[in-house]
């Protein structure tokens, strides 16, 4: 709220001096205002040289193109390596079965239930 300029004419010629400035505050206040301003400048200005740290860092760290670099032979190319099992190197390996079950869907040998048909389906609870 806005102070009364009746009251800061009463408060100077009283002598007054707490309402001649009256968003000034007391010094403890407007050390601590000017004190807050400085750290918020310090802090972006921070945040400023971090931002071109970082820029500079990741422009010269781009890769190199492919135009840059010699054409890759099939001799330069190392041959795959053989896929690894760690569970079978560790001795873990699940019991299965030589030879899967005869007669059986997918579904069943994956503990699924076998998959119902048409006929096998009851009529919805609010058919006519």
């Amino acid at each position: 709220m806005a102070p009364d300029p009746h009251d800061l004419d009463l408060a100077n010629d009283a002598g007054g001096d707490a309402l001649s400035s009256p968003f000034a505050g007391t010094r403890a206040q407007r050390i601590q205002r000017l004190q807050v301003g400085l750290f918020g400048l310090a802090a972006m200005v921070m945040v400023l040289g971090m931002a071109d740290i970082i820029m500079s860092t990741a422009e010269s760290n781009q890769v190199v193109t492919s135009e840059d670099l010699p054409p890759v032979n099939a001799e330069d190319v190392p041959p795959p390596t053989p896929q690894r099992d760690p569970l079978a190197e560790a001795g873990v390996v699940p019991e299965l079965p030589a030879e899967p079950e005869t007669g059986t869907t997918q579904g069943a040998q994956q503990g699924l239930p076998a998959p119902v048909s048409g006929a096998d389906v009851p009529p919805p609870a609010n058919a006519p």
